[in-house]
């Protein structure tokens, strides 16, 4: 069962204004606003006809991704068995020696284990060890609003079923703290909140936001990626210095940087993505990490289209060490494009149990919605 294309496609959402339920349009954080979504969807296809589907963000720019794919990649995985992911991410560790892991590796690993899974006839989780959970709790992202118009979204989030709420946080850590009082204020206990700045505040400003928010009965699930990345010592300075845990996200960009962190007790949470780390295998490895040295591990969320979504619940789903839900915009996306979309359940989604990804792309939402590049 040897792979005979790869190839990449440049796709387009909308997504849902902040006037609908479970809208979040236009999403503002510290360095920008988006309306869309943008996602480069994968497809391989071995010689006996069937399909593995991948998806992620584009690196750089979509002509670079779709290049790096179609020509870099698939020199590599093309002609080989569609299992062979481990022999696949060692020869291709070459290409890229600042990023081992590249991210667009990991979209055709996603495609390589959902066309192995239909080949064998069993779903994904059960290639990686087996469901231990037969769902997966999600957190609800929300970007940056207004104290009050975050109270009325907070409230909309709970009564959708969700008990985790992740917002974001901008340049002005006093208004990010009136916004979280108001959403705690609102919700409660009832809702865990954990907050991104993405990295836009100083290791000052960092605790005095949250000693504000300890000191006013506000507890953080936790705060991701305060600072900026790459600094063990500052990191584990505030986990010192606070009560409240303390994540890192891009951090988690870095290969071995896991390990760093973890080995520096510079870490409660580590908020992982399959993209940057390489594929599904590459979350498997980091839970091994995590999982020793006692920190808790959830996903990061990108605006996934549906493909990467079911591969979270897979890698998730069959791995103990991911304790936290992981973060989601699936909600709020204006088109779908796998058939029978995910459907949140008290903010919860089912593990898929058919055959590979246990999900099928919907061909004509792709190139309804595909970008001419």
């Amino acid at each position: 069962m040897t792979i005979r294309g790869v190839e990449a496609t440049y796709v387009e959402s909308g997504v849902r204004p902040l006037e609908e339920r479970g809208g979040i349009a236009p999403y503002r954080f510290g360095h920008g606003t988006l309306d869309t979504s943008d996602r480069i969807v994968v497809r391989l296809e071995t010689d006996d006809g069937i399909e593995g589907w991948g998806e992620l963000n584009p690196i750089l720019s979509p002509e670079s991704t779709k290049s790096v794919i179609e020509n870099d990649i698939a020199e590599a995985v093309v002609g080989r068995d569609v299992w062979e992911v481990e022999a696949v991410l060692d020869e291709f560790s070459w290409v890229d020696p600042y990023m081992a892991n590249n991210p667009a590796l990991g979209a055709v690993e996603m495609a390589m284990w959902d066309a192995y899974g239909k080949r064998l006839g069993e779903p994904v989780h059960r290639l990686l060890g087996g469901k231990c959970r037969e769902e997966v709790p999600f957190a609800f992202c929300l970007g940056i609003l207004d104290p009050e118009r975050s109270r009325a979204k907070a409230r909309e989030i709970r009564e959708m079923g969700f008990t985790s709420i992740k917002t974001k946080g901008g340049r002005d850590w006093r208004q990010d703290v009136e916004r979280i009082a108001a959403i705690h204020d609102e919700v409660g206990d009832e809702v865990d909140i954990r907050i991104d700045p993405n990295q836009n505040w100083s290791v000052e400003e960092t605790v005095r936001a949250v000693s504000s928010l300890e000191d006013a009965g506000v507890r953080l699930e936790y705060i991701e990626q305060p600072i900026d990345v790459d600094k063990p010592g500052a990191l584990k300075q505030l986990r010192s210095r606070l009560r409240t845990p303390i994540g890192a996200n891009e951090d988690m960009y870095v290969p071995h940087n896991l390990s760093t962190l973890t080995d520096a007790d510079a870490i409660d949470v580590g908020v992982v993505d399959m993209i940057p780390a390489g594929g599904l295998l590459a979350l498997k490895k980091m839970a091994a990490i995590a999982e020793e040295k006692a920190v808790s591990l959830t996903h990061h969320n990108s605006f996934d289209f549906g493909i990467k979504t079911a591969a979270i619940l897979h890698v998730v789903a069959s791995t103990p060490a991911y304790d936290l839900p992981p973060d989601t915009t699936y909600y709020a996306l204006t088109d779908r494009f796998i058939d029978d979309p995910f459907e949140f359940d008290d903010g919860a989604l089912p593990v898929p149990d058919e055959p590979g990804l246990g999900v099928t792309v919907d061909r004509e939402a792709v190139e309804r919605n595909e970008v001419s590049l």
